[in-house]
């Protein structure tokens, strides 16, 4: 049972704000003698319905839980907190995330509600953090793990890097690893990261008549500026490009992992689970149909593609897309866009019962990027993309329908999260990793640090 004042914390209203609450009835509440008494499990549901609450940036909300002796992580732009489940699965605690956007607190606070969630990172330094996460004065943390907004690299945006907002927070999250001095530091991003410039250049003021690309302006600058921060810092650095598929994930998303040591010297790469036809002895891929068993006789909650769109899915078959139709009818469903140039993959896409799905996209009934699903005419529904994106089935995802595909498909698939974490606490224990001389990890070649080092030292 909470009183007034302490629902007024966990809520981040006023204490008057909720005794309003209670008399108006819109909260479930007791009055005993002149006081207001509340369930707390009341006071979590009215948080997970309302706009109050996890939405103040400036606050942050969760007791912290009990301690359990296991090794510690932070996490940060926790999202749906897909890296978090697979840190835990791996044997790791979880204290504290970080997510400013409120739907995603909504889902934190539904879930893991004694977790200490903050908002805005650039609010709090490192020792606000480690006070608001519970831990002692001079305590180690094992490690941090955050995948801080890819816009501002992504190859399908403008690519500002640093001088986007976004770019800055992650300069910011930086800061923040650097002032912890975790023993281990993971970060998740875009493949858009590996050729990202420090500064951008426009195009128009490129090229003859131009002054030469400066280093700052080269493919990579703002990769280069990260690495350098944190070696400076004393951390070394170890990055590639892993597709998801790898790790048991029955999806092909690549992103790129850099995982940071305060201690090694040399970071081995990830130690694949799977592989593409069963190759290096390993199982293979996984695929959307083993994803998706059970999910035939349930209610799916999913978006509808229009009418227009239909007349085309009903005549592709699993695996198909719009290249299987005939040739009147390709310019016909396409469009303009028959004739842009690139491959058009995205558009009018049935997945394949026997593959793992292709990355999935935070709207799945866009022209470009469609995810039919590969026998119903409808998109992907929730339910589906929690199970490709390895989500438990009680995981409840909070927000409108737009909302919770957008969650899902942002998070890091968990069967990477947990790779992560297995992969870290080896590091920690001093275990062998197996390295696989000749593994793709991803159908991108010389995205290692290696070699990407190599090619950045040549522009």
């Amino acid at each position: 049972m909470l009183s007034v004042v302490e629902a007024a914390l966990k809520m981040n209203l006023s204490p008057q704000q909720v005794r309003n609450l209670c008399r108006e009835e819109k909260l479930n509440s007791e009055k005993i003698g002149r006081s207001w008494i509340l369930k707390e499990k009341d006071v979590k549901e009215y948080i997970s319905k309302n706009s109050c609450g996890v939405a103040e940036d400036q606050l942050f909300y969760g007791i912290g839980q009990e301690r359990t002796g296991k090794p510690i992580a932070l996490s940060f732009f926790s999202g749906a907190m897909g890296m978090d489940i697979g840190l835990e699965k791996a044997g790791f605690e979880v204290l504290f995330a970080s997510e400013i956007n409120n739907s995603c607190r909504k889902t934190i606070v539904r879930n893991n509600p004694e977790i200490a969630l903050v908002g805005d990172i650039r609010n709090y330094d490192a020792e606000k953090i480690k006070n608001i996460a519970g831990l002692k004065k001079g305590e180690d943390v094992d490690l941090i793990v955050g995948g801080p907004p890819c816009q501002a690299f992504s190859t399908a945006g403008k690519r500002k890097a640093f001088e986007d907002d976004r770019g800055n927070v992650f300069l910011n999250f930086i800061d923040v690893i650097i002032g912890i001095k975790p023993k281990f530091a993971v970060i998740e991003n875009v493949r858009g990261l590996l050729s990202a410039p420090l500064k951008h250049r426009p195009h128009a003021k490129r090229g003859d008549g131009n002054l030469h690309l400066s280093k700052e302006e080269q493919p990579g600058g703002a990769l280069n500026t990260i690495i350098g921060k944190l070696e400076e810092a004393g951390y070394s650095v170890s990055f590639n490009l892993y597709n998801s598929a790898n790790f048991g994930t029955p999806q092909k998303r690549e992103r790129v992992v850099i995982i940071c040591s305060r201690e090694l010297k040399k970071i081995p790469y990830l130690e694949p689970t799977h592989s593409e036809n069963g190759t290096f002895g390993l199982p293979e891929w996984r695929t959307f149909k083993e994803a998706v068993v059970g999910l035939a006789d349930i209610e799916h909650k999913h978006l509808n593609f229009p009418e227009k769109r239909l007349k085309y899915y009903r005549m592709l078959k699993a695996g198909e897309n719009w290249r299987a139709l005939p040739i009147d009818l390709q310019k016909e469903a396409l469009g303009a866009s028959f004739y842009a140039g690139g491959g058009k993959t995205g558009f009018l896409r049935r997945l394949s019962w026997d593959a793992p799905s292709p990355t999935l996209v935070t709207h799945p009934a866009m022209p470009a990027t469609d995810l039919a699903h590969p026998t119903e005419n409808r998109p992907l529904s929730v339910q589906e993309y929690k199970r490709v994106q390895e989500f438990p089935d009680d995981w409840q995802i909070e927000g409108s329908l737009i909302e919770q595909y957008k969650q899902i498909g942002n998070a890091v698939p968990i069967g990477l999260g947990k790779t992560i974490g297995e992969h870290v606490l080896k590091l920690i224990n001093g275990d062998n990793i197996r390295q696989i001389e000749g593994f793709r990890y991803s159908r991108y070649r010389n995205t290692d640090i290696d070699a990407w080092k190599r090619n950045f030292a040549k522009n």
